[in-house]
């Protein structure tokens, strides 16, 4: 059995673009160097530029945090599979398109087989928040001791850091059905 299916794939693809969308103005011009670039982008409606730094900023962090779920589980001798939640996604664009100050949604799970004891499930759910503790704390280093990092690096960085402690801290508040929540179970 291969690692990633053909599905698995397309809902990768699938959840980075609508990640893209919805957090596309959640980094206000960050990747702008100047400011004639800035009031040009700014009467754009849509933004490119904002729409592939959210992509390259949010969508790894969300798909690797999965993936650490997936991997823990197939580690196991468990089949596993990741997926796009796509009620979820729709809720998440839908509020977004919206408008709402308020954006929540799930953009992906892994399933995987039930045969799991107990302490492996715990090890399964704690997996993908590790990922993002690895993540956030890798950036901070990086933030902290490169010397030299151009503009667009040290942005990608910075938010890389902030998305992955949010999703860390998030996914381990302990209560069900959060990873936290599946750990402490």
């Amino acid at each position: 059995m291969a690692f990633l299916t053909i599905w698995e794939i397309i809902d990768m693809i699938i959840i980075s673009l609508a990640v893209g969308y919805i957090f596309k103005d959640m980094f206000p011009r960050a990747m702008v160097h100047s400011y004639e670039n800035y009031f040009e982008e700014y009467k754009q409606k849509f933004s490119m530029n904002d729409f592939k730094f959210a992509i390259l900023v949010v969508a790894p962090a969300i798909i690797l945090h999965e993936f650490g779920h997936k991997i823990a589980a197939l580690a196991f001798g468990l089949y596993a599979t990741f997926n796009a939640a796509y009620f979820w996604l729709l809720i998440g664009v839908g509020l977004k398109a919206f408008g709402s100050p308020i954006l929540f949604f799930v953009p992906a799970y892994v399933a995987h087989s039930a045969t799991a004891f107990p302490w492996q499930s715990s090890i399964i759910a704690f997996a993908g928040p590790f990922v993002n503790l690895v993540l956030w704390l890798g950036s901070w280093l990086i933030l902290k001791k490169a010397k030299k990092l151009d503009h667009t690096t040290q942005t990608a960085l910075l938010f890389t850091k902030r998305i992955n402690m949010f999703l860390f801290l998030f996914n381990m508040i302990p209560i069900p059905p959060f990873d936290g929540g599946q750990v402490l179970m």
